[in-house]
């Protein structure tokens, strides 16, 4: 979520931003949310002033009474009682206005930065660079739910019936497998990179969901607890970030480096095609993440940090990988910049998504209210990243 001040003074490069992103259906939002804000601080501005009268009046009867000015005490009385039925309108009024502004401005996109390409999706992503020489066999390579079901790794029919599509049992060498590449990767975070070790909650609060995601977003990937107001996480970045929801945190204590491990539960509504037959597009797998919470100043060297981490992890599997920026349009709303990584499938013979990483600068921490307290005792909002690592 954008600074309200920063719309209200920059509305034109708000709405630029928007067409950037090529989500004009958006640009009135803008004008919508500069005059509910005009009229919320009208609003505002009014309560207070009939609250500092009623402190004056207050004042006024108490010296009448004093005085035994009764008769004259009990008509300002009057004052009183019209002041506290125009306060409550008002109250009611900005209550309305607050709740209608939030809603919109939850909806206008984080500026995008300029280094980011125009572009409507993400067939016009651009790659950035390759790391590993891509190389097809010369003989055919089975399906990969094939060869896992050759050495009784996978049993999917059991799956469905049990859950549906969508879901499967990994047994055998390949569950095994499974942990192991997870342990790696958790090991490679913490004893190669740094970071710490954190295993989060896997249900969030919809006020967490609201602070880390777009409602779009929500509506395609989140799993809802019935007569709950929990959901299950689509990915540890959800958890993650919420753990500083609401707090102020010391700006000696930055950068926070996290490295989380849990279970992914996705509708993934939309899925569809080869890619997604076998393990791949799920309802549920396993994750391990990276997250950052920094100064502003220092976002933008973490960015490039964390998809290197992506990449070297692959490298060290001996696995083609290739980075790819991406464009405006295949940004989701609270990213300013985002890099693919993407693995070389020698069967399907093209690379695939098996990491995103994302600055999000302050869009997060301005919905969940996560301030740094500076050396100098101001407070600022911090910035968040986040990464796949596997």
């Amino acid at each position: 979520m954008l600074d309200m001040k920063f719309v209200r003074e920059n509305p034109d490069i708000v709405k630029e931003n928007i067409k950037k992103k090529f989500q004009d259906y958006k640009l009135p939002l803008v004008n919508e949310v500069l005059m509910e804000d005009k009229e919320l601080r009208q609003t505002q501005q009014h309560a207070d002033d009939l609250r500092a009268n009623r402190k004056k009046i207050s004042k006024e009867i108490g010296k009448l009474m004093g005085q035994g000015k009764k008769e004259e005490a009990e008509e300002i009385k009057q004052q009183m009682a019209e002041i506290a039925h125009e306060l409550t309108a008002l109250e009611e009024k900005e209550i309305k206005l607050r709740e209608s502004v939030t809603e919109k401005m939850m909806q206008i996109p984080n500026i995008i930065d300029d280094s980011v390409p125009i572009g409507k999706d993400d067939s016009e992503n651009v790659e950035l660079e390759r790391f590993g020489e891509p190389v097809v066999p010369d003989f055919e390579i089975p399906y990969h739910t094939e060869i896992m079901e050759r050495l009784s790794g996978i049993d999917l029919d059991a799956a469905r019936r049990v859950a549906g599509n969508g879901f499967y049992y990994l047994m055998g060498d390949i569950a095994r497998l499974h942990s192991a590449i997870l342990n790696y990767a958790r090991d490679f975070m913490i004893d190669k990179k740094g970071f710490t070790y954190v295993i989060p909650p896997y249900m969030i609060r919809s006020s967490v969901v609201d602070g880390v995601m777009s409602f779009a977003e929500m509506e395609g990937m989140m799993y809802k607890i019935e007569g709950e107001d929990l959901y299950l996480i689509g990915t540890s970045e959800h958890s993650m970030i919420g753990k500083f929801k609401d707090t102020i945190l010391e700006e000696k204590d930055l950068p926070y480096t996290y490295t989380s491990y849990s279970p992914c539960f996705r509708k993934e509504k939309g899925a569809h095609g080869i890619e997604e037959r076998g393990v791949y597009r799920i309802h549920q797998f396993e994750k391990q993440e990276m997250i950052v919470v920094c100064k502003p100043e220092e976002s933008m060297e973490w960015f490039k940090k964390l998809y290197m981490n992506t990449v070297e992890f692959f490298r060290t599997l001996d696995i083609p990988v290739r980075t790819l920026e991406c464009c405006s349009g295949d940004l989701a709303d609270l990213k300013c910049k985002s890099v693919d990584v993407e693995a070389w499938s020698p069967r399907q013979k093209k690379y695939f998504e098996v990491g995103s990483c994302s600055n999000l600068t302050d869009a997060q921490a301005r919905r969940l209210k996560i301030r740094v307290k500076g050396e100098n005792g101001e407070k600022y909002f911090a910035h968040t990243l986040n990464n796949t690592c596997v």
